[in-house]
């Protein structure tokens, strides 16, 4: 059912994205997912040398790209940079001659409580996750007004008020936050526009190196594969902009109602209890 429903999906033949976070993880697999159906692919990431611990960087994705059909340009990029932001979206309009979709993936975690985050954890997520979202949408906005069906999709919860989401790990959280609540303005901003804003987020945690790094194991075994969260994004970007945008999507929803019934291929120890994830009841 899988493979069946991706080949029914409309192509991205010429169409370009823009993907934050791109070196590994659920935005390596949202520039695979693309490629395949022949988009053009703007990898960004701090990462252009070979990390000692996290696999991938900017160049061996891009190669990953071409190698799955779509063109490729390779940026590195510090999303704390606001003029290296500027610069990338301008580079990537240049080269393709516009861009149709950005995806807002990059995200920095640190699950601690108050009086345990220091200054700078709070202003890496800060500038990380909202202000980077923030800001590379206000530079790509420009671009994707004039394109044909344009996308912003931003990887960030459904908004939920309870405390509890809050209190043990409160500069995540706002941060996190931060970021839906530039997909819940900017979706009412942009509206005449045409451009669609929508926020997408895992019903369980993704293996992803955030998942490893700050998880125990078996929180890592109980996970599913970043696939679904590329599976789920892809389906979103083929919907009408002027009718699809303000949304918060679940990965498992969206596809649901694409037609998937088969989700034990994602699980990345088939049989095992899934862990939900952050900020869902």
């Amino acid at each position: 059912m899988h493979v069946n429903l991706i080949q029914n999906m409309a192509n991205l033949s010429d169409k370009t994205v823009f993907i934050t976070g791109s070196t590994r993880g659920i935005g390596r697999e949202i520039a695979l997912r693309c490629a395949g159906k022949g988009a053009n692919v703007v990898i960004t990431g701090k990462t252009a040398e070979p990390h000692a611990k996290l696999p991938g960087t900017i160049y061996s994705v891009a190669d990953e790209v071409r190698q799955a059909g779509g063109q490729a340009l390779a940026i590195q990029l510090d999303v704390r940079d606001e003029q290296a932001i500027a610069a990338a979206a301008a580079r990537a309009a240049e080269m393709f001659g516009g861009i149709d979709v950005l995806v807002n993936n990059a995200s920095a975690i640190s699950l601690t409580k108050t009086m345990v985050t220091s200054a700078k954890k709070l202003d890496l997520m800060w500038d990380v996750n909202m202000r980077a979202t923030f800001l590379m949408s206000q530079a790509c906005i420009p671009f994707l007004k004039q394109a044909k069906n344009p996308h912003i999709l931003t990887m960030s919860p459904p908004l939920n008020m309870d405390a509890k989401w809050f209190a043990p790990h409160l500069a995540y959280t706002m941060s996190k936050f931060g970021m839906s609540m530039c997909t819940l303005g900017l979706a009412r901003e942009l509206a005449d526009e045409g451009v669609a804003v929508n926020s997408l987020w895992p019903s369980t945690t993704i293996a992803t190196a955030a998942v490893e790094f700050n998880f125990p194991e078996a929180i890592l075994n109980a996970s599913r594969k970043p696939a679904i969260m590329a599976d789920a994004a892809y389906a979103i970007l083929q919907r009408d902009s002027r009718t699809c945008t303000g949304n918060f999507f679940i990965d498992e929803v969206i596809l649901r109602e694409s037609g998937l019934t088969d989700f034990e291929q994602y699980a990345v120890s088939p049989g095992t209890r899934l862990y939900k994830d952050l900020f869902l009841d």
